[in-house]
């Protein structure tokens, strides 16, 4: 008898830590837009708990598996949804989509991976967008839903239509993105991450530069029985309203599989995040009659990637620095096929999840790519729990420290003086954006470094008291030294937004510093002193980004370097005469230019016209700029589809 009780208490023990660990995964999830576990962790905790709930009966309150989601923190109105939004029960075996389905015909669409967004039209007209929220009350999202890619504003329908839907952000717009963030630790994990700050920011127009699409995958009744009958007819009248569906196809028990089969083929070249699939009866009263549990309606199932895993040996992790001073690990392994390609790394994130997977150098694990793109290890079997973590930066030599935010521990190296964090901050402040000065690599300025030529930024226009040492250094010479001073008093003209861009100041990019300083009147006093909340009330520059320079500028070491620099730079106000003849007008430019060294320079000069420069094409765009007009990039499809006008260049420039 003692023993069973003991056992009953290590079981409700388990059940109470599961509780905890998918909890504080769920609040990272949807409220902070970061994630402390992989998908495929989360969904083997998540049924390990239903497990344990269905042996001892017992369900703890606030167990995830009783509840849609977390409540919702933003500034951005709330309001109860109509009904509540369950999520939906799920599998990894096609076996039990043939039998949930049975002799029934169904409908088999991507499980879209973004944020689900519910839009309600009266008379035609957009008049509210919720996002799911907790799936009971969401947020008022509708000035940054009417600026979606591909939303109708309007409809040909006069009645009240609620339709519901995942905005998405594409992975080549998310690489677009990330590329424009020269930080690399302020680029976005994913597009899941990039699209739920996109669609809930507080200023529609950062939504509308994100270029965020809306696809539609149910809606409430139309009061038209024909319309709602089945999935297909819906689907069929919201395509006729203007919406884009999901990609979706008729099944029955039969073809699921092979269905099953053409969706997992697809996934890799599909350009929307995709995490699974979805299988609703295609009969809509009938799903309906179902009725629902507590957490899931009967009239639709998830069906989740089984990913395919490759068992291999851990061989090193390499602890990685940044300029940040975060040291983040990666795990090196015997190279293995997975979905098609040779995989041998795989980031592990955090010092948490080295304890979590008990790393040990030699251990034996399994890896996989997390929906088919990203390796991530799944499993270790060995778990020795072997591996030290470092107490010393693998650049400077110097001790680390970790951090413990939230409950996840992280890895960091507080010394300012730490090499990978100077030739980072070195190479970021001559870079083309920030003091565009040339001839001076990542290599090059480690070697200054190493000599003791370069401590603070200001030292590069000091350089001249180092000429006896340099020209006789390896690789350099006379005209090496020659081309690298020329190419330093090039940069001594310059305005201060390239100045400030080129500080490194977390977050601040080349575009917001341009808002910055004007906002300030490019008065560099000003900005020093400037407080967070008259920064983030400039347009686009949020709490996050005011908050990191206010607490920049707090460090006294800091305002001596821009002091310092401000004594080797002359700052120009760039005067601008040109001809607002592009005002009103939106550009899209792709492909290779020939009369524009990059295509900033030609953004520039637009914006300099009073035009304005989009990355993607939309409603919006008033040409697209493409010297291969006759392209049948998605670009050009796009524009052909809108019937935008695609010009050269040379078009362009006769304008």
């Amino acid at each position: 008898m003692e023993g069973k009780g003991s056992n009953k208490l290590n079981t409700l023990d388990r059940i109470k830590e599961l509780n905890r660990i998918l909890n504080e995964a769920s609040k990272a999830y949807y409220q902070q837009d970061t994630e402390i576990m992989s998908n495929k962790e989360y969904d083997a905790l998540y049924d390990e708990l239903v497990e344990l709930e269905k042996e001892t009966g017992i369900v703890l309150s606030g167990s995830p598996t009783m509840k849609v989601g977390y409540e919702v923190l933003s500034e951005l109105p709330k309001e109860k949804h109509p009904s509540p939004m369950l999520s939906l029960d799920k599998t990894k075996e096609v076996e039990a989509l043939r039998s949930w389905l049975s002799d029934k015909e169904g409908v088999l669409s991507w499980k879209l991976d973004g944020l689900t967004v519910v839009l309600t039209y009266e008379g035609g007209e957009l008049v509210k967008a919720v996002t799911r929220g907790n799936g009971e009350i969401g947020e008022v999202i509708t000035p940054n839903a009417k600026v979606f890619a591909n939303i109708p504003g309007r409809i040909p329908f006069s009645g009240t239509l609620v339709v519901r839907g995942e905005a998405v952000i594409t992975y080549s717009d998310f690489e677009r993105i990330n590329a424009s963030i020269p930080d690399a630790e302020a680029k976005y994990k994913n597009p899941r991450n990039l699209c739920s700050g996109s669609v809930r920011q507080l200023n529609s127009k950062i939504t509308a530069e994100r270029n965020v699409n809306f696809f539609a995958f149910s809606m409430l009744d139309s009061g038209d029985e024909a319309v709602d009958a089945t999935v297909e007819t819906r689907f069929a009248f919201l395509k006729s309203l203007g919406f884009d569906v999901v990609e979706f196809k008729p099944v029955t028990a039969e073809n699921i599989a092979d269905t099953v089969k053409w969706f997992s083929e697809k996934i890799v070249t599909n350009d929307f995040p995709s995490d699974g699939l979805v299988l609703s009866y295609n009969d809509v009263a009938y799903g309906r009659s179902l009725g629902r549990t507590a957490k899931f309606p009967r009239d639709s199932i998830a069906f989740k990637w089984a990913d395919e895993e490759a068992e291999t040996v851990l061989r090193e992790i390499e602890w990685s620095p940044s300029r940040t001073g975060l040291i983040n690990p990666v795990a090196i392994f015997d190279p293995v096929e997975l979905e098609g390609t040779s995989v041998s790394r795989a980031s592990v994130h955090n010092v948490s999840i080295v304890k979590e997977l008990k790393l040990g150098i030699g251990d034996t694990i399994k890896v996989y790519k997390a929906n088919m793109i990203i390796p991530q290890i799944s499993e270790n079997i060995t778990a020795s729990g072997r591996l030290d973590i470092p107490d010393t930066c693998p650049a400077c030599g110097g001790p680390t420290r970790i951090n413990n935010e939230n409950g996840v521990e992280t890895l960091c190296c507080p010394n300012p003086d730490c090499p990978v964090k100077s030739t980072k901050l070195f190479a970021h402040f001559v870079s083309r954006n920030a003091m565009n000065i040339e001839g001076l690599s990542e290599m090059t300025l480690d070697k200054f470094i190493e000599k003791g030529f370069l401590k603070e930024l200001y030292d590069l226009y000091r350089l001249e008291q180092y000429k006896d040492e340099i020209v006789v250094m390896d690789g350099f010479g006379e005209k090496s030294y020659e081309n690298i001073i020329s190419s330093v008093n090039k940069s001594r003209s310059t305005t201060l937004d390239r100045l400030i861009y080129g500080l490194g100041i977390l977050n601040v990019g080349s575009s917001n510093a341009k808002l910055i300083c004007k906002y300030y009147n490019y008065d560099v006093e000003a900005l020093i002193k400037a407080d967070a909340q008259s920064l983030a009330e400039i347009e686009k520059i949020g709490e996050v980004i005011a908050d990191g320079i206010v607490a920049y500028f707090a460090d006294e070491h800091n305002i001596y370097v821009l002091r310092e620099l401000l004594k080797e730079v002359e700052l120009v106000k760039e005067e601008n005469n040109l001809e607002q003849d592009l005002a009103g007008k939106t550009f899209v430019i792709t492909g290779t230019l020939n009369n524009f060294s990059n295509r900033d320079e030609l953004k520039d000069l637009i914006e300099k016209r009073g035009g304005k420069v989009a990355g993607s094409v939309s409603a919006k765009t008033s040409y697209l700029i493409n010297n291969d007009t006759m392209s049948t990039s998605s670009k050009n499809k796009k524009a052909q589809s809108l019937g935008i006008p695609i010009i050269s260049e040379e078009e362009f420039l006769a304008m």
